[in-house]
């Protein structure tokens, strides 16, 4: 009887327990907070599992309607999305200068991008998935084309639109569909994006966003019906993917962080250099994985290029995002704000000495020069996310290169010098997925876009981007009587 009585009650526990985990799950909500003034935009309840699968179960029946139509069909399509972008351009501009703060010129100009990774693709698309056609013994052997299915992105929230974008366009003109979680202080940014496919009918599944926790992307990856995963933020949750999907056997693209070293050497034109640096550092108030974090500038021209550097600085503006002149926006979230103050100041503590800025205020952080930074200091072993400019002193350009390389990251990088025979010498020698020689690192939808080391693997953008998400099927064809 005593027995029968705990078994009863472990029963009645576990029940309560299930509910409860039940009712949490059914209650969270994600939440998108105005990084400018710290209040809450709105709220968004986040799908049930049943919701998820019923999500997925529709984006995968379309995925047969979708990949045995047209690229040309497909392109019509696109090109209907890149028209809603542009005539509704200060709708999804605002909205992402709203949520995480983005200066409003930088957001049109971001949203304005989707609309350039759509009409590159429609131009070149049909090109890049041809036939490819090899000499053999058999009478034809040639490589096909063919898409994966549906592919998850994982997306972050520095560029809410241009991450998506680069990710779902080639992926779906290529015949995949795809479903997208992305990051909750974006969610607004995420619906707009859906709204855009919603108002096609015929083909409205073919790509989906999923409000779901982080704790849920496991879970998805697991699915049968997800094909290949691509992700975009931190090293730490980029492993965690990559260890699901490498667990269920699907292919992965990641772009994860980076540290990107900007090398001006004694012959660069001190003037010009300076204001790209600017531009390199500062667009997105510093909150990008491919902004230049590490300025190593030679001895000779040191000084000059702190002045220009100094006053430029200065001359930056920091206020609200909606307004024309604002350079500086607020960071997105106040946490990242007492983590970035805590590299500098730790860094200052070492010898790094703060020339400018060096303050926080709610979630904004000035713009701040350091100077005389080493390898022993945190601005320069970890990835600084936001407005911080760090100036290395070196000697010559085998010290440059032997510094850009001590660093767990490998995205992109920069030389700027007058002699471009040296500088392609030392861009070969940069452990890196990309280095631009008199320019800043950028994304480009007709240059191959991804890093090495820990910064991740696989390729975004061009005829590379393209082809991480389709089937090279290996076709020979052999007359019978030969």
């Amino acid at each position: 009887m005593c027995q029968f009585n705990i078994l009863i009650i472990y029963l009645l526990l576990f029940f309560c327990l299930n509910s409860l985990i039940i009712l949490i799950k059914t209650k969270m909500i994600l939440k998108s907070i105005n990084p400018s003034t710290g209040k809450k935009i709105k709220e968004y309840k986040c799908f049930s599992e049943n919701k998820v699968n019923s999500v997925i179960n529709n984006v995968y029946e379309d995925y047969h309607l979708w990949k045995n139509i047209s690229i040309e069909k497909r392109s019509e399509v696109l090109l209907s999305i890149a028209k809603k972008l542009k005539s509704d351009l200060n709708i999804h501009s605002k909205m992402i200068s709203i949520e995480m703060g983005k200066p409003i010129t930088e957001s049109r100009s971001e949203v304005l991008k989707c609309v350039w990774v759509i009409e590159f693709y429609v131009k070149n698309s049909k090109k890049f998935l041809e036939n490819e056609y090899i000499d053999t013994e058999y009478d034809e052997s040639f490589i096909q084309y063919e898409p994966l299915g549906m592919i998850f992105g994982v997306m972050p929230w520095n560029f809410p639109y241009w991450q998506v974008f680069r990710f779902i366009v080639p992926s779906l003109i290529a015949g995949n569909v795809c479903v997208v979680k992305h990051a909750p202080n974006v969610s607004g940014c995420a619906l707009l994006i859906e709204k855009l496919f919603n108002e096609n009918l015929i083909y409205k599944n073919i790509f989906k966003v999923l409000l779901v926790s982080k704790s849920e992307v496991s879970k998805i990856i697991s699915n049968v019906k997800i094909s290949a995963v691509t992700f975009t933020g931190s090293e730490n949750a980029g492993s965690q993917v990559a260890m699901k999907s490498g667990k269920e056997i699907k292919k992965t693209v990641l772009e994860l962080g980076g540290s990107d070293s900007f090398i001006v050497l004694e012959d660069a034109n001190v003037d010009i250099a300076s204001k790209i640096a600017i531009k390199s550092r500062f667009f997105n108030s510093g909150q990008s994985c491919i902004a230049a974090k590490r300025f190593l500038v030679h001895k000779d021209i040191y000084d000059v290029f702190i002045e220009k550097i100094k006053k430029n600085i200065l001359d930056l503006k920091m206020g609200d995002p909606l307004k024309k002149e604002t350079n500086i926006g607020p960071l997105a979230k106040i946490e990242f704000v007492d983590k970035l103050d805590t590299l500098v100041k730790s860094s200052i503590k070492k010898g790094a000495k703060c020339l400018i800025g060096g303050k926080k205020k709610n979630f904004f952080y000035y713009p701040t020069l350091l100077v005389d930074v080493d390898e022993t200091m945190d601005v320069f072993n970890y990835e600084t996310f936001g407005p911080i400019f760090s100036v290395i002193k070196i000697n010559n350009a085998e010290e440059a290169i032997e510094i850009s390389n001590n660093s767990i990251y490998g995205l992109g990088g920069s030389v700027w010098t007058s002699d471009l025979k040296k500088g392609k010498k030392i861009a070969s020698k940069i452990e890196s997925g990309a280095v631009f020689i008199n320019d800043m690192t950028k994304s480009d939808p007709r240059l191959p876009f991804g890093g090495i080391k820990k910064s991740g693997y696989g390729k975004e953008l061009s005829v590379y981007g393209i082809k991480e998400f389709v089937n090279m099927k290996t076709i020979t064809v052999s007359k019978i009587d030969r």
